[in-house]
């Protein structure tokens, strides 16, 4: 069973033909959205809204130990986390998806392990390599077969939101070497890592970092398009 983790643009899948909705209290609290459990085409799938059903949860707001937890304990294979991103590297442009293969966190103060207290033993996960390689390509290889095209070299880099970053702070991603920007890729995919669960990124660039009214039109026709192209790909996942 495939878990798909839905961001910005995607808090429901009409498509999927839902045969269960589990709410799972878990030792972190509540998920940010019951659990949809049904079929798309014959693959089983489970669909979570990171955003809640109604987007109400601001991405400081949502608790990503219990999201990754839950999912873990209905024994998902694998998570699919789908996210809305803005571009600073002009290559990733606007309607176009992105399969990142690092990150940079820039979150501050969200719990961001499973192993803390006293009563558990300190872990040092192995983080080098944040995306699970087989479903990365995985995904890839899928895109390919549907002939949509996929950025699959580019570093993600995390926001704490929910404010939009200054000029200055622009300025500093891009010479970190940033690609896309977005604010919930962090701790999901550490968190994933800590409980073994395979985690891959798909991005929907919905616009360039740059803030003027003239492209914030333009950016939201992107968005809606890159969104459908990532609909259509899950619809056949």
């Amino acid at each position: 069973m495939i878990a798909v983790i839905g961001g910005s643009g995607l808090t429901r899948m009409p498509e999927l033909n839902i045969t269960q909705r589990r709410i799972v209290r878990t030792p972190y609290g509540l998920t940010s959205s019951p659990l949809l459990l049904g079929t798309l085409d014959s693959r089983s799938i489970v669909f979570l809204a990171r955003h809640g059903l109604n987007h109400s949860l601001a991405p400081h707001e949502i608790n990503y130990r219990a999201n990754i937890w839950a999912l873990h304990s209905i024994e998902a294979e694998a998570v699919v986390s789908v996210s809305s991103v803005a571009a600073l590297n002009d290559a990733c442009e606007p309607g176009s998806l992105v399969v990142p293969d690092d990150l940079v966190d820039y979150t501050f103060g969200r719990r961001s392990t499973f192993f803390e207290g006293r009563e558990n033993e300190v872990v040092h996960t192995d983080f080098s390599e944040p995306y699970d390689h087989a479903l990365r390509q995985a995904l890839l290889e899928h895109a390919r077969s549907h002939q949509t095209p996929v950025h699959a070299r580019a570093v993600y880099g995390c926001l704490q939101g929910p404010r939009m970053p200054t000029r200055a702070e622009m300025r500093r991603y891009r010479n970190d070497g940033i690609d896309i920007i977005g604010m919930t890729g962090m701790p999901e995919a550490v968190l994933a890592r800590e409980l073994g669960l395979p985690y891959a990124h798909l991005c929907g660039v919905t616009g360039t970092a740059c803030i003027n009214s003239g492209r914030e039109t333009a950016c939201n026709l992107s968005g809606a398009r890159a969104i459908e192209k990532i609909r259509r790909l899950l619809v056949d996942l």
